[in-house]
């Protein structure tokens, strides 16, 4: 059973300015079935990121469906469901690693990783437990976790990254380079966490790093200048 399937999915930027419009990706078609990881590949600026954007509605799509199985709402389109609903499958169903970090302001790493729980409405107890766990998995030395993560490396950030989203176990996981600026160590932490997910979740994976696309996922669609291939 597909727990997203897209169809028709286009996405247009206007630059009012230069009076241009500018195509990202169109008329994109693809699925993604219950526990299965789909992979999406194509050379920087193909519209890659713009597909994952498109489902999380960071971007308002310009035409398409994008159909989820949601398990509070049963079969919507994320492309027009409402901000309320999509706030709520966003805290409790849909989980998005970007490759740069956005933490409120006077935040810890600890706490940025529980937030991810507490909005889901989990006790501040539990949500502090588990994101101890995930810190620790990431290996993200315990001196950092009660720093802000603004002092944070690039491969520090992108694993604090990973732990706030992984720690809340979604339903369908989106991943936008989630490897880009990894060691070799934190690389398979990241494989081996994706591999124990598959079964219990959905996802779909941006990568540049073909041999670990070929180690984690079921099928790859490649894109080209905004279509597949």
């Amino acid at each position: 059973m597909s727990i997203l399937e897209i169809s028709g999915l286009s996405k247009e930027f206007f630059i009012h300015r230069q009076q241009r419009r500018i195509v990202s990706c169109q008329s994109i078609g693809l699925r993604v079935g219950a526990g299965e990881f789909v992979g999406i590949s194509g050379r920087s600026g193909a519209g890659k990121s713009t597909i994952l954007k498109c489902i999380h509605r960071t971007y308002q799509p310009s035409a398409g469906r994008i159909l989820y199985e949601s398990e509070a709402f049963g079969q919507v389109d994320l492309a027009g469901i409402s901000d309320r609903q999509m706030l709520y499958l966003r805290r409790n169903e849909i989980g998005y690693v970007s490759q740069f970090l956005n933490v409120m302001p006077r935040t810890s790493a600890k706490e940025h990783v529980a937030s991810a729980l507490l909005a889901s409405c989990a006790s501040e107890r539990d949500a502090s437990e588990k994101a101890r766990e995930m810190l620790a998995y990431f290996r993200l030395p315990e001196h950092l976790w009660d720093i802000y993560p603004n002092t944070f490396s690039g491969g520090e950030r992108l694993r604090l990254n990973l732990a706030h989203t992984m720690v809340k176990r979604a339903r369908l996981l989106l991943l936008d380079e989630p490897t880009a600026s990894l060691d070799a160590e934190s690389k398979t932490l990241v494989r081996d966490i994706l591999l124990k997910l598959k079964g219990s979740a959905a996802m779909i994976g941006i990568f540049h790093d073909l041999e670990f696309m070929a180690d984690v996922c079921d099928r790859v669609y490649h894109l080209e200048e905004g279509i597949i291939a």
